[in-house]
């Protein structure tokens, strides 16, 4: 059933394929929004804008690399051109990797960066003058390895924490704009990230070393994000362990260290 609280909004959320992306895009069409759909999957976002609009909701594809900065542009001008607005941008397109640093490709860490963190920029660049007019909310989908280290995985860490940067500060410089920047740091969450992960030369993992029916479920992270835009939320931190390991990080960041390098390197297949 939908409730109106976002009723009348309009929401971009990027990596809408599967996982957090299509969970958030499903939420907050149920919480009233109209939700545009960006994705390299064309046929994957088409199916979800078949469920969205079967469901009641409205929903618009737009087909987008996001580490193009013209296509992120396009999706920006394509959701005004559609909706007449911009209420609601949550970056979530995001792409791993699993290599120690001195086996992999530099490659394979410009891929990831230019997924995780150029392509916020580039959405976040373009959307802003219309967020700043609806004075609405940006959404950052980073990590709970955007406050700590995790080994295996430098270029991802790198492009969270640069995320992370990029979105405090823009929350900062807009202090007197009325606007939102949501931050959210999920910890390990049912998605596909890990079986597309890149290994050190590029290609992905394919298999992933969870046991993704034991992690947090997208739909559970997606009903706390939505509920985060709805409150005004600055940060949001996900499950137990997630917030124990900032938490452990920030006071005590030897030990943090230890016991992150314990955890990861018992991982099925772990590269270190």
């Amino acid at each position: 059933m939908k409730n109106n609280q976002l009723v009348n909004k309009v929401a971009i959320v990027t990596g809408t394929s599967s996982g957090i992306g299509r969970a958030i895009a499903i939420e907050l069409s149920q919480k009233g929004a109209s939700v545009v759909l960006a994705s390299r999957d064309k046929d994957k976002i088409t199916q979800l804008e078949s469920e969205i609009i079967e469901a009641g909701g409205k929903a618009l594809v737009v087909p987008t690399d996001v580490t193009d900065e013209d296509q992120c542009k396009n999706l920006i001008a394509k959701t005004v051109s559609e909706f007449g607005g911009l209420d609601i941008l949550v970056n979530n397109a995001g792409l791993s990797m699993r290599a120690c640093f001195h086996d992999v490709e530099l490659s394979v860490l410009k891929r990831v960066m230019d997924t995780n963190f150029w392509g916020t920029v580039y959405c976040t660049k373009y959307a802003l003058p219309h967020i700043l007019e609806s004075k609405g909310v940006v959404v950052g989908i980073s990590s709970i390895s955007g406050v700590t280290p995790l080994p295996g995985r430098t270029g991802y860490v790198a492009s969270k924490h640069a995320l992370d940067g990029f979105l405090e500060t823009l929350r900062v410089e807009n202090l007197d704009n009325n606007i939102q920047v949501l931050v959210v740091h999920p910890g390990f969450t049912t998605s596909n990230i890990r079986r597309s992960a890149l290994t050190k030369s590029g290609s992905s993992q394919i298999d992933t070393p969870l046991d993704e029916l034991k992690l947090m479920p997208a739909e559970k992270v997606a009903k706390i994000v939505v509920k985060g835009i709805i409150k005004r939320k600055r940060e949001i931190n996900l499950t137990v362990k997630g917030k124990l390991a900032i938490w452990v990080s920030r006071a005590f960041p030897s030990l943090a260290e230890r016991l992150i390098y314990k955890e990861m390197k018992s991982e099925v297949g772990a590269p270190f």
